[in-house]
């Protein structure tokens, strides 16, 4: 069934002006013949065809093949580029328009692409080849080179011509580095000539494009795919049902590398360069991955070397979804013109010849596997600190783990009802790694490993932000540099915790969070380590104000967290469970330090 096509356009009859408006206004490098509608060009503003020195690139063809040919105007790669309207070759004036504006006394080339799959005499090679007499009479040097890379359909037979598809920009490229390193028009074409005898491609589609102003074709149909169609969407070699992108890959690479139909001069032990281009509407994620998987297909399943992959798009065909699959006998020459400099803006500049090993293993930091073996294990004897730090994460899991039930059913009403058992999991685990590993004398690197144990076993939120819980504190802790921690440092360092959590977690007081039960505990162990209480009982006073905090969230309306999609009716008399968990495991911690201080 046909329908309409939607396109974010004006009128169709000016989408080539209006796109090459749009494009100069973007790239103040651009500038654009004052010719429209009929002539359309885009050339370099600091080109001029009294003073360049330099052999001109040209090309062109019909517009809906962006970025190509305009995107790739540039230093270092085309001079100009003659637009068409939309699948149609430039006219002969708008050629020469192009060639007299840039062309000075090195000459051009002609870089053309053949586009008609029947006869290549036709559109493109036509225009161009009479622009070229008619500017060699007026006294330019012009050369041309003709590229068919397609090498979907069978051998040409006659005048029957193979289409150029993407190798083109790999031609491109090539020619604009030669006559950017101050060649001769004759070495320059030579080049060109040559990388254009390099290369195949082969496209595949999943759809038909749409022209502006035209209905959407479903030609292809449901659950179909098209191989080796052209670049103007005119039938391919079949039509297949839709495969697997391995399938379609190996596909693709066999019909280009085919030593039967011999179109490229490929043979196992080549260097090759690999094109996956874009053909308009396919994501960059489906081309990464063909990418991913053509490489290693043609190093291992034919014997090639891989120098350089460029992934993007490059040459679509509106609005087309599918890829096509370009490769070119590489050798040191070819690399060097491929990575030469451009100021072309399509070009990928980032890719070059460096390519370091593809996976390389995970960086771990100082962990249990790379720190001595004494800073890992428990202490033989514990310190006075050692064993106030022991006896308070003791009672701090335990008190979780008994209220492991009541979390969970708090938040069945309020969350997603997993809270006591999230909660458990660290618990369980901060108990079983104490006992083997943590340094419980130094109080900094015990801190650093209670947060590991929380990352290793606690998932969702509340996973996530104790674990920056406890490497704020952990940061905070080791800032100071000293052996044991005074009690004015612990309230510094939960200080220092709630503000990383209340910056990363986006919650503050009031919010029906943890928060509201540490905000309030932390104000009140500075206020009253600041009055001159005993450390202890300032821990003590401060828990209390934790477990009235908690309770407080039980008239609050939670502004974070899955609480803030339930209604307040709901709310009313349920404590938020995370803060609940918060003011037991803190008012533990405080009543068995308090205790083991009363006793020693």
């Amino acid at each position: 069934m046909d329908f309409q096509g939607k396109k974010l356009i004006n009128s169709p009859n000016d989408v080539v002006t209006e796109f090459i408006e749009g494009l100069v206004e973007t790239y103040p490098g651009f500038q654009y013949l004052d010719g429209f509608p009929e002539v359309k060009v885009v050339l370099r503003a600091d080109v001029s065809s009294t003073t360049y020195d330099k052999v001109a690139v040209i090309s062109g063809g019909g517009s809906g093949h962006e970025p190509a040919h305009a995107g790739f105007v540039g230093e270092g790669m085309l001079t100009a580029a003659i637009c068409g309207d939309v699948f149609t070759s430039p006219p002969v004036d708008s050629i020469l328009a192009g060639i007299r504006a840039v062309t000075g006394s090195m000459g051009c080339l002609l870089i053309v692409k053949l586009f008609d799959c029947v006869v290549n005499y036709t559109g493109d090679r036509l225009n161009f080849g009479l622009a070229a007499e008619q500017a060699k009479s007026e006294g330019y040097k012009v050369e041309i080179v003709i590229v068919g890379d397609d090498c979907a359909l069978p051998p040409p037979r006659g005048i029957a011509g193979r289409r150029g598809l993407a190798g083109t920009i790999l031609v491109h490229k090539i020619a604009g580095a030669a006559a950017a390193a101050g060649l001769s028009l004759a070495a320059v074409a030579a080049e060109a000539k040559r990388a254009s005898e390099l290369v195949g491609t082969m496209g595949v589609a999943l759809s038909v494009c749409t022209l502006p102003g035209l209905v959407t074709s479903d030609r292809l149909g449901p659950g179909k795919m098209e191989l080796g169609l052209g670049i103007h969407g005119e039938p391919g070699a079949a039509v297949v049902d839709l495969q697997h992108v391995d399938v379609v890959v190996s596909h693709v690479l066999n019909q280009i590398l085919s030593p039967e139909t011999n179109y490229v001069p490929i043979t196992r032990g080549s260097r090759v360069v690999l094109m996956i281009n874009g053909l308009g509407a396919t994501p960059a994620m489906e081309l990464m991955i063909a990418a991913g998987k053509a490489v290693p297909k043609l190093q291992l399943e034919h014997g090639l070397a891989v120098d350089r992959v460029y992934t993007g798009s490059f040459m679509t065909s509106l609005d087309m979804a599918g890829f096509s699959i370009s490769i070119m006998k590489a050798d040191q020459a070819i690399l060097q013109r491929l990575d030469a400099a451009t100021k072309a803006p399509y070009w990928p500049v980032g890719v070059d010849g460096n390519r370091p090993p593809a996976k390389i293993p995970v960086p771990m930091p100082p962990s249990r596997s790379t720190k001595s073996e004494e800073s890992l294990s428990r202490p033989l004897q514990l310190n006075q600190q050692g064993r106030i730090i022991e006896v308070a994460i003791e009672a701090a899991a335990n008190a979780i783990m008994d209220l492991t039930e009541s979390l969970n059913e708090w938040d069945s009403k309020v969350g997603d009802g997993d809270c006591g058992s999230t909660m458990y999991r660290g618990a369980v685990a901060v108990l079983e790694d104490m006992k083997k590993y943590y340094p419980l004398n130094d109080a900094a690197e015990t801190v650093n490993e209670i947060g590991a144990s929380v990352r290793r076993v606690m998932g969702g939120t509340s996973g996530i932000l104790y674990n920056i819980f406890f490497k704020a504190a952990y940061a905070q802790l080791k800032a100071n540099a000293q052996s044991v921690v005074t009690a004015k440092q612990w309230a510094e360092a939960l200080e220092a915790s709630i503000a990383a959590v209340s910056k990363y977690g986006g919650a503050s007081a009031g919010y029906r969070t943890m928060l509201d039960a540490l905000i309030p505990a932390s104000a009140a162990l500075l206020e009253r380590l600041s009055a001159g209480d005993d450390p202890s009982t300032a821990f003590v006073l401060s828990s209390e104000a934790a477990m009235a905090g908690a309770e407080s969230t039980k008239h609050m309306q939670a502004q974070a967290g899955r609480s803030t999609y339930v209604s307040a009716e709901n709310l009313a008399s349920i404590p938020d469970p995370g803060a609940m968990a918060a003011a037991s495991w803190y008012r533990a911690a405080a009543l068995a330090v308090k205790e083991k201080c009363q006793a020693s």
